[in-house]
């Protein structure tokens, strides 16, 4: 079943190229995991905390989650957000809703009303799958609020027993146990949008990225060979699993695809990481920069034996050349920096390059079709070697957001490249090095946040006249937010209650200003924008 309706095309003189060259194949995300079931059935796919499943036994459970969607009434081509943490549900569900060319919105554990609302009515989504426990968050009470404020929404499937007096919700217990559904399904096809990764965004919250099976698998299974993934790969994911990095770079798709094994974890503390680690003999893992130092720092005084450990990815954000180059020692492992973004492109320091390669660069493009241009601020090439916009196109960067044709005017080029708004410098052997953002983002340890989309929830405040939101350096995080703030009128206003204020507004916690500033007036540059320049330079002394 193809379904277009607003998903940007690839030129059909590309298509034709792709699929010459064999770079698109004709399988779906569903089929290739029904080929590891064949291949690797009695293996065992996940580890979840006291339970583990087989490849056959995942397969069951797909299949009868699949089942018990459709019994919904959901069909191909309907839209549902997905936000569970890492437990063994989230994939089960991820695979069925693929398995029935349904699409889901990978939302966050850490997003909030503000996030769920916008992608459900952005989407038109018909259900929302999330986690249904008492114990940290109230995912239930969010769902029934995101239910009351969309008309779409027909169905709230919960992990657990259903605590809210709603008639739209359901478990997912009552699903499995739901008749099978005589009709036939009509599988999605290769070109299809599989489903819907989320930009970092710099403006409000963030664009819907919509990845079809084919230039997703492609990325995919680029990576596992890069990676030297197999069926011995024991995959620790300690980072939250709907995220683009821990889903295919190679992530669990790629341990998946490869027959290896998926260790779930929700503490990604050294101390307890460790402890998964020893126990099933991790051998692989990604990371981001604060949790890596973390983890290095934890080493020294850890009694928990991990020398299981092959290979340790750094992602999602710039590690330090001093900090990559201590890793592999600290760590007794292999060090792999990988540079990438939902919308497509990743780069990898390949695991046999020199050291200095390692540790000194982000690394290289999966493919030969990747093309990758750096501009100046006028669009020109830059000389060789020299620093400019990362500008990207291939057979698995996306050609433009869903239902954003503004944005897309801003961020591709005419002739379809993507503006990264990453400020890179190409080495002679190819690899990048990344040395900055154009955009107006905050990457805080590997989250980004959208400067525009808290300065205007804060202006909101009625006590609050004009704002701009900074990153300031941190040694754990890479960086952190800042909130520059001028009152309005006289009155006492704190940080706290700035605080509390957007909380109340449902934003998502990594969201919330680390620090705030209160400032009589905001610096503005000649042509009277706000100066971030001079603010960054004066609030990064005093953090």
């Amino acid at each position: 079943m193809t379904i277009k309706h607003d998903f940007t095309p690839w030129p059909d003189v590309l298509v034709k190229k792709y699929c010459e060259a064999g770079c698109w194949q004709s399988q779906t995300l569903a089929n290739y995991f029904a080929m590891s079931v064949e291949k690797y059935g009695d293996n065992t796919a996940i580890i979840c905390g006291d339970s583990s499943f087989s490849y056959r036994e995942m397969q069951e459970k797909i299949t009868n989650t699949a089942q018990g969607l459709l019994s919904l009434g959901l069909k191909p081509g309907d839209t549902v957000i997905l936000q569970m943490g890492n437990i063994a549900e989230f994939y089960f569900c991820f695979f069925a809703l693929l398995q029935n060319g349904i699409r889901p919105v990978m939302a966050l554990s850490a997003h909030r009303y503000q996030e769920i609302t916008y992608f459900c009515q952005h989407t038109e989504a018909k259900a929302y799958l999330t986690d249904g426990s008492e114990t940290g968050f109230d995912y239930q009470n969010l769902g029934l609020s995101v239910a009351k404020s969309c008309p779409s929404l027909q169905w709230v499937i919960v992990t657990e027993k259903v605590r809210v007096n709603d008639p739209r919700f359901v478990t997912l217990d009552e699903l499995n146990d739901a008749q099978t559904v005589s009709e036939s399904v009509q599988l999605s096809e290769p070109d299809d949008v599989a489903f819907f990764q989320l930009s970092g965004g710099t403006t409000g919250t963030p664009k819907l990225i919509p990845r079809t099976h084919r230039d997703y698998a492609y990325s995919v299974f680029g990576s596992i060979d890069i990676c030297r993934i197999d069926a011995d790969t024991r995959f620790l994911c300690i980072l939250p699993a709907a995220h683009n990095y821990p889903m295919s770079s190679p992530g669990a798709l790629g341990v998946f695809f490869a027959g290896g094994c998926v260790v779930l974890g929700v503490d990604p503390s050294p101390a307890a990481a460790f402890e998964l680690i020893e126990m099933h003999r991790v051998n692989f893992v990604p990371l981001v920069p604060p949790l890596a130092l973390r983890w290095m720092e934890h080493a020294d005084i850890t009694d928990r034996d991990i020398s299981s450990l092959d290979v340790v990815q750094v992602g999602g954000a710039k590690f330090s050349a001093t900090a990559a180059s201590l890793l592999p020692e600290k760590l007794n492992c292999r060090l792999q920096q990988v540079f990438g973004m939902a919308e497509g492109l990743v780069n990898y320091t390949r695991l046999d390059d020199a050291p200095e390669q390692i540790f000194q660069t982000q690394g290289r493009p999966i493919s030969d079709y990747d093309q990758i241009r750096i501009v100046d601020e006028s669009g020109q090439d830059v000389p060789e070697g020299e620093e400019g916009l990362l500008l990207t196109q291939g057979p698995y960067t996306i050609r433009g957001y869903f239902r954003a044709p503004e944005h897309n005017q801003r961020s591709f080029t005419s002739d379809g490249f993507y503006r990264t708004g990453d400020i890179v410098r190409q080495t002679k052997e190819g690899n990048l090095i990344v040395t900055g953002r154009d955009k107006d983002q905050i990457n805080r340890g590997g989250e980004k946040i959208a400067a525009e989309e808290i300065e205007n929830l804060l202006l909101r405040h009625q006590q609050i006249h004009d704002v701009a939101l900074i990153a300031v350096p941190d040694d754990y995080l890479g960086e952190r937010s800042c909130a520059v703030v001028v009152k309005r009128g006289d009155d006492v206003l704190r940080p706290v209650a700035l605080k509390k204020f957007l909380h109340q507004h449902g934003l998502a916690d990594y969201k919330i200003p680390d620090q705030i500033q209160f400032i009589a007036e905001l610096p503005k540059t000649p042509v009277g924008k706000i100066d971030k320049k001079y603010l960054r330079e004066v609030y990064s002394v005093d953090s």
